[in-house]
């Protein structure tokens, strides 16, 4: 059963997305951050892609699950440091708030968007890749996964990107306020002991693991799933 299309305006739908590779086949998209050179390391270009692409979803109608992986050894290693950390030292407070609203829309628009989202998390997933992770709704890992929360080792607060809403959602607030302040790695069965975790296969099995989920998903009641996802996501603001 197909969920209902929302009734669109006048503007297209984004044609290419051009700083990460998008796959679709059989209702389930395929997105893969691809510049294993540099971790995945996400550029300004990436945070605004990936903020719109999960704007747009909703809306096109293109398919009923979302796998989110990276090429190489890492996940993701994070916002790209050499490209944006240079760039931040020069920009004015007006173009500092436009950027953490853009890293925050990203998180925001993956939980606002009812399509249920894996995270096939391989390797690294430091700062902002740990947070695409927790922002996803399942996470499959390795032995070898490691979660990295670096925010507090560079002088930044631990709750960039909505970390401190995400993550003890997930693992508690006891485990949650050690992994943010300390900044210790995670590993992939640390993660599944935990909860941040729902399934550690070998490095081999990682993307089967995934589709498994996701072609579950895309093959089941979508609309149930997707309101789901929404009421989970609304839950805090929520009375009984």
């Amino acid at each position: 059963m197909k969920p209902t299309v929302p009734f669109r305006a006048s503007s297209p739908f984004t044609a290419e997305w051009r700083h990460f590779r998008v796959e679709v086949a059989d209702r389930v998209m395929t997105i893969t951050l691809d510049r294993p050179d540099k971790l995945n390391a996400i550029t300004f270009d990436a945070y605004a892609d990936l903020r719109d692409l999960f704007r747009e979803l909703p809306h096109a109608d293109l398919c009923d699950a979302v796998v989110i992986t990276g090429t190489g050894r890492s996940f993701c290693s994070g916002g790209d440091v050499n490209e944006i950390i240079g760039e931040l030292i020069e920009m004015d407070p007006r173009e500092l708030l436009e950027f953490t609203r853009m890293t925050g829309a990203v998180v925001q628009n993956m939980r606002e968007c009812p399509v249920p989202i894996i995270a096939a998390v391989n390797g690294t997933a430091a700062g902002a890749g740990a947070v695409l992770a927790m922002a996803s709704d399942f996470r499959v890992v390795t032995p070898g996964t490691k979660f990295r929360f670096l925010f507090t080792s560079v002088g930044l607060s631990g709750g960039d990107m909505g970390t401190c809403h995400l993550l003890p959602k997930l693992v508690g607030m006891g485990r949650a306020t050690e992994i943010l302040m300390f900044g210790d790695p995670v590993t992939g069965e640390q993660a599944m002991a935990i909860g941040l975790a729902n399934r550690c296969v070998e490095p081999d099995q990682l993307i089967e693991a995934a589709m498994l989920i996701a072609r579950r998903l895309a093959d089941g009641p979508a609309f149930a799933y997707q309101t789901t996802k929404v009421l989970l996501t609304k839950e805090a603001d929520m009375s009984l």
